[in-house]
């Protein structure tokens, strides 16, 4: 990930989930796959077992190395399904608690389930819950979307029944995998807000957010879960039900632009393609006279090579980063927070040093440490630096489950492209024009959100950002508490 910003865009999370027919280590599988997918989440992980129709599990606050040690895989207990997750909390829900998958044990039997989202509807579906006797352990939508799945099984005679009318109440974006004794669920809101993907391995079938967890075990990538569809696996196979199908896509653009890892396929489309065709776009909008092109790792890479393929300049690794310090090394204040990417990121002086430099990056967020990374490069000799941001302005909040919840904290959204430009100390700047969004992954076959570049959102939203009552300190004042 890149270091524009300490704290940086943060996506929600990672899903996977596995289901063999044949003996083979799901947990080695499935504890790869999630360090595959551990750029999409790095607060939290778990994973869910099922041992003929036992479902049980572990999770915990950290990377998945620190929480999966030697000790802990080796007393997991082995079965044929296991559903996993890796997350990011947004600022209103960092609680271990919200750590997933869930693990839910009613009449009918038992469910795992892991969330990649966010719902629009989640504040107004907790609340018709507790007021029919609901009693809530997490401030995640992971809990309520358990919830009403629960209830439509404890009234049907299957789960992918239940899930299917489930899904009829929930707004905004939700990939599940959901795990059952008997079955393995794959399912995508009707928009497709969020990836999610189907890959056959020896003996059974495999569900993950990315395609990159299936390289990372041996599996063969078959489909993309379509946009409301639900994917059911047993052990006779898979079936597809697509009753839930949505009239109009809305996938997020910035999987291509940040979130996703390159060496992904997303609804039939390279990640690492569609970054360099955003560097292409760049350079035909934003040329500039300068001697070598270069890329904050690790997002900016594929764009920056993009942009010097098309421009004719040479590229350069300007940039060593270092990846042996956590996030957990940042610390709060600015100082700290500079001291952190300093650190992490280290320029090369041989590569910049009297050289005009263009410095390709996926986005600015909040603006708050580019300025630092700059200062960094002209101190390395850089004789003009050339910001190129492979992504439009970010002027608006995000719904879906991005950790955008304000306009107020954005560069874009309070200055003109100017006075960033003054702010970041750069000698010009360019950003992606929102009219070449659709056409990076131009192989989709769907439509994409852009709302947090252009505030025009693909379905309804929150009249406001809904904090859980229960993250909010007590104000002792009369009438309240």
């Amino acid at each position: 990930m890149s270091y524009n910003d300490i704290p940086k865009l943060h996506e929600e999370c990672g899903v996977f989930g596995i289901l063999s027919t044949e003996p083979r280590d799901i947990i080695a599988d499935t504890y790869y796959a999630l360090f595959a997918l551990q750029h999409r989440g790095q607060e939290s992980c778990g994973i869910a077992i099922n041992d003929a129709g036992v479902i049980s599990g572990y999770k915990g606050a950290g990377l998945v190395s620190d929480v999966f040690t030697e000790e802990v895989l080796k007393n997991l207990p082995r079965g044929q399904m296991a559903v996993a997750h890796c997350r990011y909390g947004t600022k209103h829900n960092l609680h271990r608690d919200n750590a997933q998958p869930l693990i839910i044990h009613h009449v009918k039997g038992g469910m795992a389930i892991a969330h990649n989202g966010s719902l629009t509807n989640s504040f107004e579906l907790r609340r018709e819950l507790e007021l029919e006797g609901a009693i809530f352990h997490t401030s995640s939508d992971a809990e309520v979307i358990a919830y009403i799945i629960t209830k439509e099984r404890l009234k049907t005679d299957s789960i992918e029944t239940a899930v299917a009318r489930a899904m009829k109440k929930l707004k905004g974006a939700f990939s599940l995998c959901i795990m059952s004794p008997q079955k393995l669920i794959a399912v995508r809101d009707p928009q497709g807000f969020r990836p999610l993907c189907v890959g056959k391995i020896d003996g059974g079938y495999v569900v993950a957010s990315e395609s990159c967890a299936f390289d990372s075990i041996g599996a063969t990538m078959l489909c993309d879960v379509l946009p409301g569809e639900i994917v059911v696996i047993n052990k006779d196979g898979l079936k597809s039900d697509l009753s839930n199908k949505g009239k109009k896509t809305s996938a997020c653009i910035f999987e291509f632009i940040y979130f996703a890892r390159p060496d992904s396929v997303i609804d039939g489309s390279d990640v690492h393609v569609a970054r360099q065709r955003a560097g292409a776009f760049l350079a035909l909008d934003h040329p500039v006279d300068a001697d070598v092109v270069i890329g904050v790792p690790d997002s900016g890479l594929d764009a920056a090579i993009g942009y010097s393929r098309q421009s004719g300049l040479p590229y350069g690794i300007g940039f060593i980063k270092n990846r042996y310090i956590g996030r957990t090394f940042i610390s709060p204040q600015q100082k700290g927070r500079e001291t952190a990417v300093q650190i992490k990121l280290n320029p090369i002086a041989s590569v910049v040093s009297g050289e005009r430099v263009v410095l390709v990056d996926d986005s600015i967020v909040r603006g708050t440490t580019i300025a630092h990374i700059v200062g960094m490069l002209r101190a390395a000799g850089a004789t003009e630096v050339h910001a190129r941001l492979s992504a439009p302005p970010f002027k608006y909040p995000c719904y879906f489950g991005t950790d955008i919840d304000s306009s107020e904290s954005l560069i874009a959204y309070k200055h003109s492209i100017e006075e960033i430009r003054k702010i970041i100390d750069v000698d010009s700047i360019g950003y992606l024009g929102v009219e070449h969004l659709p056409k990076l992954a131009y192989r989709s076959g769907c439509d994409f959100c852009n709302a947090c570049f252009t505030g025009e959102y693909p379905c309804e939203i929150p009249t406001k950002a809904q904090q859980c009552r229960f993250d909010n300190k007590l104000r002792y004042r009369e009438g309240e508490y």
